[in-house]
């Protein structure tokens, strides 16, 4: 019998899931998605948002971490209202299921945040 196997099942079948990790699992998607207009090029920032620095993302209220339901972030990739929705329609940019529950639940996770590897 592979014990590996097994606690590796028996892990997951407890819902202890391994962490996300920023630049493994997060970064792409809001480097993909958001960081144009919500990233560290000032002359194309709306709503002085920057999702590329966490200190400014918890202080403009877009992630209250360890809380979903009350991060602006959160709210707006699920709105089902146009006006409201990120990324806005007109962007042409649009996140799949899996990416908006992937947020989600690093948001839960504390939205750790961490260098890009080329800095480390």
């Amino acid at each position: 019998m592979n014990y590996s196997i097994s606690l590796m099942a028996m892990f997951f079948g407890l819902g202890l899931e391994e962490p996300l990790d920023f630049n493994r699992d997060i970064r792409p998607i809001l480097s993909e998605n958001c960081f144009y207009c919500h990233g560290p090029d000032k002359s194309h920032r709306e709503a002085g948002l920057r999702l590329d620095d966490r200190e400014s993302a918890i202080k403009k209220k877009a992630i209250s971490a360890g809380d979903s339901k009350n991060s602006l972030l959160t709210e707006r990739i699920f709105s089902k209202d146009a006006d409201t929705l990120m990324p806005p329609p007109d962007s042409r940019k649009k996140l799949s299921e899996d990416q908006k529950q992937i947020l989600k639940k690093w948001i839960v996770q504390g939205a750790k945040y961490s260098m890009h590897w080329a800095y480390e």
